[in-house]
Parts: structure tokens; sequence; C-alpha cells
């Protein structure tokens, strides 16, 4: 595999930036086999409007001290992290038992903005900046491609969650995904697995992804909370409470005995956010030039669909990949 190209980015302005990212792909290394090429930038496979948005993320995002950096590999439980996220950190704001609750009426993508994902052509980065402190952030950017600041020094005291998930079902929630949204998207199952199994996948390789911020939870574990979608599926209390530490707005006495964090859990649920009007119906432009409905965010989101899609010889194959490419991290699925 063709390894990245180093890049230096000049902040000269919008227009200018956005010339430089279109000459810089030009340069990189690309494959087809998607719905469009992807290019190969720092290490990991993006579309070319990714490629403009992360460049102009990079050069002009100022991370904050206060900053909580919700990350994740695609298909790996964004959505209800951010439901989770924002109804912990904004709780005394925003009762949790409160029908006027923000997560009643929006969709829990939009509570939460992504650094690089912009909902116009030019990623404004001055909306950002336009956010009060403390930011609750959203990435899919591996750990090595943050913002200058944000992966690169523990002394800002910037936070980031990251939630993985089994890769199995990642592939099956990625295709699925991708068929609903996007009308160019015309590959079959097995192909789509294969490409994923190689490591050639939007934000991949997956594995490298997962390992990045895997090993810096492991050196600055206060800094990089690392959660597993099927441990929190699994007891989603315990983890509601682990956030709400990590977050520094833990749960008093008082919310605990009324079941506070019960009701956070009950508020977030797969099955309460899927069912409500503002999820289940509409559609929005998030990525920018892409209407989606509002419903694509929710499929299954439950642990194991993976065994109605991957044959016995497709699951031993990824199995074997996880485990060469994890082998001596420490992490395993």
């Amino acid at each position: 595999m063709a390894q990245p190209q180093s890049v230096d980015v000049q902040h000269n302005g919008p227009a200018t930036e956005a010339a430089g990212a279109g000459s810089l792909t030009s340069s990189l290394p690309t494959r087809e086999g998607w719905w469009t090429p992807f290019f190969f930038f720092q290490g990991f496979w993006l579309t070319p409007q990714a490629v403009k948005s992360v460049t102009l993320v990079q050069a002009r995002f100022q991370p904050r001290a206060d900053d909580i950096i919700l990350a994740t590999f695609p298909k790996c439980g964004t959505t209800w992290l951010k439901a989770l996220a924002f109804t912990l950190a904004n709780r005394s704001r925003h009762r949790v038992i409160d029908d006027k609750h923000p997560l009643l009426t929006q969709h829990p993508q939009d509570l939460v903005p992504f650094l690089e994902l912009p909902n116009r052509a030019l990623h404004l980065v001055g909306e950002l900046e336009a956010l009060p402190s403390p930011r609750l952030l959203s990435t899919h950017l591996p750990y090595a491609s943050l913002p200058f600041g944000v992966g690169t020094s523990s002394s800002l005291g910037c936070r980031i969650v990251y939630l993985c998930r089994e890769p199995k079902d990642v592939v099956v929630s990625m295709w699925h995904y991708y068929k609903k949204i996007r009308p160019d998207f015309l590959i079959e199952f097995h192909k789509a697995f294969e490409l994923f199994f190689e490591g050639f996948s939007l934000y991949g390789p997956f594995w490298e992804h997962f390992l990045g911020y895997w090993n810096q939870s492991v050196i600055d574990p206060d800094r990089v909370l690392f959660l597993k979608y099927e441990d929190m599926m699994a007891d989603p209390t315990k983890h509601v409470k682990m956030l709400a530490e990590f977050f520094r707005v833990p749960f008093s006495e008082d919310e605990e005995n009324a079941g506070v964090p019960e009701e956070v859990v009950k508020l977030c649920s797969f099955e309460n956010l899927k069912g409500l009007p503002v999820n289940s119906t509409g559609k929005a432009d998030r990525i920018g030039g892409l209407l989606m409905e509002n419903s694509s965010f929710f499929r299954s989101g439950k642990v194991g669909d993976w065994r109605n899609h991957l044959t016995e010889e497709m699951a031993n194959k990824l199995d074997c990949i996880v485990q060469e490419k994890l082998k001596g991290s420490g992490l395993a699925f």
C-alpha cells in the first residue's frame, strides 16, 4: 500500500485553502472501488471532499482546553454517543425528564457538530469558534490527523471519547448505510466486504483507526476514554456514569437516588430515538450536497447483526485479519 505524503498547509484564507486542497489530491495515491475515487491522505482513505475539509480544519481550527471530542470510526455508534454526551453534558440546562428536551425535537447529529463534515461545500470553521465553551464536538478523523494541538499535546487538556465496534458489525452497518443514502452506491455486499477487509474504506484502514486512539488511551487514560459499543450495550447505565465522570459532571447522590442515570439511558435508547418524528421523518443535508433521510442513522443498532449477513468463511477471514493487525496491542474483539 502506498505511503501517505507529508503536506504543509499554509493558512491563507478559505478560497486559497480550497484551491490548495484541490491541487493536493492530484498528488495523492488514489484508488477506485466505492462510489468515487478515494485518496490516501495522512495514512487513511478519504473522499476528495473529505480531503478538502480535513485540510481546512487542520489549518484553521483552534482547540480549547475544555473541548470534548467524540471520535468514532464510521458506523460505530456515533449517533448514540452524540445523544448520550449531549444529554450528560447539558443536563444542568436541560432536565433529562422534560417534554421540551432538545433530543425530542432535534436530530442527535445536529446537536454535536462534526469537525470535518460540513453541511455546506466549504467548511466555515468560524462557526465552531462561535460555539460557547465547553464545546462538544465530534469527528471521524484518525488520532494522528486531529487538528494541531488536539492530537499532539496533552497539555491543552482537551478530552477525547473514542467509541469502537466489532468490525463484523461495522462492515454490515456501513454497507446498509451507503446503500440507503447514496444512489450511486451500487456494489454488492461481498465486494464491500472485500474492500473493508483490505483496509480500503472511508477513514480506513479500520484497524489503524482503532489502534491510534487505543494506544493513546493507554498512554493518557485521563484524556482519552476508549469504549466499545458492545460493552456499552451490555451495561449502558454503568457507561453513562463513566461518561459523566469523564466529562467532569458526575451524577450527584440526589441524581443517583432519583434514577437520573437510568433516565438518560432511556431517553437516548436506540428504540426511543428511532421512534421520534425528528429522527424517523424528513431529510437533511449534513455532509454537503447530499440530501439524506433522517432515519438513515437508525437501522438496527443490534450487537451481532453480522450473523445475518456474513458467511462463516467471511467471519473467520475478518476475525483473522483483526487478530493479526491488533496483535500485541492489548486491544481485542
